[in-house]
């Protein structure tokens, strides 16, 4: 079955997106290189946010939102991914914060109901001249509202 055929999985909160692992992205072992995994996980946010509008072209003084930081990254990996496909996603806010954020993924098969790695990553909104923290706009903070995973 295609990635294209498996577009839009459903899950209980945050959004589930296609990624497809290739055979350059195994290591010598036939695994999905363990450095892989965020990459996948970036290129999943990255279409989320172009799907809901947000672009980057280069210019940080124009970035706005996407003019961030990685604080911190944590990953477990649960179960080995043997071979190339298509797999998914599911990207979730965990906390909105004025200046930071942090978000959940689980890398998993296309229907979401194996979970190969998932993690948590922090980041922070940056101001292109200084390089400080500042807040998210109030687009993307409604934006980000859509996201976040419910109290359980």
């Amino acid at each position: 079955m295609t990635v294209e055929a498996q577009a839009t999985p459903a899950v209980s909160y945050g959004r589930l997106i296609p990624v497809t692992v290739h055979f350059d992205d195994l290591d010598a072992l036939g695994l999905l290189h363990n450095a892989r995994y965020p990459v996948m996980v970036e290129r999943a946010w990255s279409a989320l946010w172009h799907e809901l509008g947000w672009v980057f072209d280069g210019d940080w003084e124009a970035a706005g939102d996407f003019c961030n930081a990685v604080k911190e990254l944590r990953i477990s990996y649960e179960a080995p991914v043997t071979r190339p496909g298509g797999y998914a996603v599911h990207l979730w806010l965990e906390r909105l914060g004025n200046t930071g954020l942090t978000y959940g993924f689980r890398f998993c098969a296309a229907d979401g109901a194996v979970t190969y790695a998932h993690g948590t990553r922090v980041l922070v909104r940056l101001d292109a001249a200084t390089l400080r923290p500042t807040s998210w706009s109030e687009r993307f903070r409604a934006a980000g509202r859509e996201l976040l995973r419910p109290a359980d």
